[in-house]
């Protein structure tokens, strides 16, 4: 019952290895690396499950895997930058350069995610 969960739990392993890192290192200064590894995780621990549960039964990927690649990776970044800007900026003292290096930084993370995804796993 429970190996159907495994595929899911190494993806979403290897979103927080990969993406974690960048985002460490490309956030703007101005968040602590303590959050900037909360970020880490808890983006993808936001996004993660609607990409891999929820999206493949509304769009069958053996169908149409180009239009469930699409929604996939335009929701994930998307959304994550939204919950990080309600979470760490919405309301705070922030240069409009910060929300794009941020913004860049989440979008660029999911890229390198899934590009390394997709060379391990087809």
């Amino acid at each position: 019952m429970f190996d159907a969960f495994i595929p899911v739990l190494r993806g979403f392993g290897l979103s927080v290895l990969v993406e974690t890192p960048i985002l460490l290192i490309a956030l703007s200064p101005r968040h602590g690396w303590r959050w900037r590894l909360f970020a880490g995780f808890w983006l993808t621990a936001c996004t993660y499950p609607v990409v891999a549960l929820v999206l493949p039964y509304l769009l069958s990927p053996s169908d149409s895997r180009g239009a469930y690649l699409l929604a996939a990776e335009t929701f994930a970044p998307l959304a994550e930058c939204c919950l990080f800007w309600l979470a760490f900026d919405r309301g705070q003292p922030c240069r409009r350069s910060e929300l794009l290096r941020n913004f860049g930084a989440i979008v660029g993370a999911n890229l390198v995610s899934f590009g390394l995804g997709a060379l391990l796993w087809g």
